[in-house]
């Protein structure tokens, strides 16, 4: 079993490659941050503390427009809803007796990508393998967005949209390996994607948020794969 130091450097190591790909993304969202009025230091503590791209971006659209407090809160909250379900799901990796402090950390940088990363761990999420993750991850998303307000103007426009893109194939790098060892994971994937397209034409569903459509699909489609394909309890 690895202490505590050996997890912190798998996770600094496994968290590398989100960590690269963040920095690209951030970068576009440091220009629409600078579009906004936000300085590179209000935008650096901004990524900082919130490791959230959807809501990051709801949030400086809200901001652009001179938005109230409370319309801005309430704009970020739904744009982060489907996190709510992500920390349940989450919760169960911890070991039963795991300390409320580890998994309020845990907890307060839980994005996409990371918690793809931990969801495939074996057995129990150890905390610090997902600190190693934190570690490397944070500070390129801020990173990021601090070089995007300082020069993301300068660069041609090609490269902004390719740098925008990153994010999503280093997101299929966590979930294709899983897809290809379990036919029912796969199977959900597609459906995934199929669905999350026809959500996007449907008339009515389509007017919804993003975030209340991510939500809507989690739910049933988390709820047909746990009925169709059911896991046995195993002891960790």
């Amino acid at each position: 079993m690895m202490n505590k130091k050996e997890l912190f450097g798998r996770g600094i190591k496994d968290g590398i490659p989100i960590a690269l790909a963040y920095f690209a993304v951030s970068f576009t969202l440091g220009i629409a941050m600078r579009n906004a009025g936000i300085n590179a230091i209000q935008g650096f503590f901004m990524s900082l503390l919130n490791n959230a791209s959807a809501g990051e971006y709801a949030g400086i659209s809200m901001i652009a427009i001179h938005a109230s407090y409370l319309e801005i809160m309430m704009m970020t909250f739904i744009a982060n809803a489907r996190y709510l379900l992500m920390s349940f799901a989450l919760s169960q990796k911890f070991h039963p007796q795991e300390r409320i402090i580890h998994r309020m950390i845990v907890g307060f940088d839980l994005t996409d990508e990371l918690f793809g990363l931990a969801i495939n761990q074996e057995g129990y999420l150890k905390p610090f393998y997902y600190y190693g993750a934190m570690a490397i991850t944070m500070p390129c998303w801020a990173i990021g967005t601090m070089l995007g307000i300082l020069v993301g103007n300068v660069l041609p426009a090609s490269i902004v949209q390719a740098l925008s893109v990153a994010l999503f194939g280093m997101f299929l790098a966590i979930i294709i390996p899983e897809a290809k060892k379990e036919k029912p994971v796969l199977l959900v994937v597609i459906c995934a994607f199929v669905s999350s397209y026809l959500c996007t034409i449907i008339p009515g569903i389509s007017a919804l948020s993003e975030g209340t459509r991510t939500i809507l699909l989690t739910i049933v489609l988390a709820s047909l794969a746990a009925f169709f394909f059911p896991r046995k309890e195993v002891q960790q």
